[in-house]
């Protein structure tokens, strides 16, 4: 079955960066779109970016624009979140999806990485 594991969260200080990792397995990655969604306790999913099969094309929220930038690594079925300048409303779970992008809602989620960042 589908598998989306989620690493590489933690605490950082504002300005600072992460890099996301999330492993896929059960399906072929390869030809997925994928996508870093966020939430925050008690608020709904909020989409930050995607990346088209073969990294063919990205997109990014506006609120993340400039400071994120997704990337895939096909061979490895890992997708990478590389955040900079983070800002304490980047403070969230993150989940990688698979799908069409900009969507509120992803059934098909990990367990998720926290991301803190301290003002």
């Amino acid at each position: 079955q589908v598998q989306l594991v989620e690493s590489g969260g933690g605490l950082v200080q504002s300005g600072g960066s992460l890099r996301l990792s999330c492993l896929a397995s059960g399906f072929r990655f390869k030809l997925h779109y994928m996508n870093w969604v966020r939430q925050v306790p008690g608020k709904g999913l909020e989409w930050v970016s995607g990346i088209g099969s073969e990294s063919a094309s990205t997109s990014y929220a506006e609120s993340v624009k400039g400071r994120f930038t997704i990337s895939r690594n096909d061979a490895e079925n890992t997708l990478y979140l590389h955040m900079n300048s983070l800002k304490p409303e980047d403070s969230a779970m993150y989940f990688c999806t698979r799908g069409p992008p900009q969507l509120t809602s992803y059934p098909e989620r990990g367990q998720g990485t926290q991301v803190t960042v301290s003002s």
